[in-house]
């Protein structure tokens, strides 16, 4: 009897520590910020960027700055309107001329706006 208690007591004990342990974590959550658009802009005007990454981070909606969400909007607008992901998967660049120029203004006017921000 009494090694039946502890096992349930381990048991319980264990079951419990479990639940508290989900009950009090929270959900994972991504926040895109300027650092991680700049990064990835500069990547796909290297070359380097692969079509899914360039989806996952730009797909992402922005909820804390508005600003951000313009951008990562007119980054969306872009790959729609100048992406060629067949070429990326075959070791070429996401975008035509024009779209890798765009992106350079793009990549330009948020570094401006992150500067601001970080003078502020």
């Amino acid at each position: 009897m009494a090694l039946f208690l502890l096992i349930f007591a381990v048991c319980l004990l264990i079951i419990g520590g479990m639940v508290a342990i989900l009950l009090l974590s929270r959900t994972p959550r991504y926040r895109t910020e300027a650092e991680d658009l700049l990064a990835l802009f500069d990547r796909a005007l290297e070359g380097t960027v692969q079509e899914t990454e360039w989806q996952t981070i730009v797909n992402y909606p922005i909820r804390h700055d508005d600003a951000l969400e313009g951008i990562r909007r007119r980054a969306q607008r872009l790959m729609d309107e100048h992406g060629r992901p067949w070429q990326a998967a075959q070791g070429g660049k996401l975008f035509t001329r024009e779209g890798c120029a765009e992106l350079a203004a793009l990549r330009e006017h948020l570094a401006r706006h992150q500067a601001r921000r970080q003078s502020r």
